[in-house]
């Protein structure tokens, strides 16, 4: 295991291509390969007008907003969270992030990983 430093937008970022994403990219900041055993950190952009698939999972998500504006469905409900904004997702629970805003929407998103 390594200490890792590093500015994000280094980080090779990719297409999110899940069936039912519009405009979303993704940068996986730390992951296995650095070293972290129990969880992914990740940067996500989404464009205005795009959003993340509607999906469910097993794992929570641990959510923060950087910039822009989120709307964000879990379970049937949805909540409008801003910058500097938290979200938690619980394992199971059908969800989906959307760009409610007029400027790309960015925020951290950390998953556990499951053994």
């Amino acid at each position: 295991m390594a200490f890792k430093c590093v500015d994000h937008r280094r980080v090779k970022q990719e297409e999110v291509t899940e069936e039912g994403a519009k405009g979303a990219k993704i940068r996986w900041l730390i992951t296995r390969d650095d070293g972290a055993n129990r969880f992914a950190m990740r940067h996500f952009e989404v464009a205005v007008s795009g959003n993340s698939p509607l999906h469910q999972h097993p794992y929570e998500h641990e959510v923060f907003v950087l910039k822009g504006k989120c709307a964000v469905f879990c379970d049937g409900k949805t909540e409008v969270v801003e910058e500097g904004g938290v979200i938690f997702i619980p394992p199971n629970a059908l969800h989906q992030f959307r760009n409610a805003g007029q400027t790309t929407l960015e925020f951290l998103c950390m998953i556990p990983y499951l053994y």
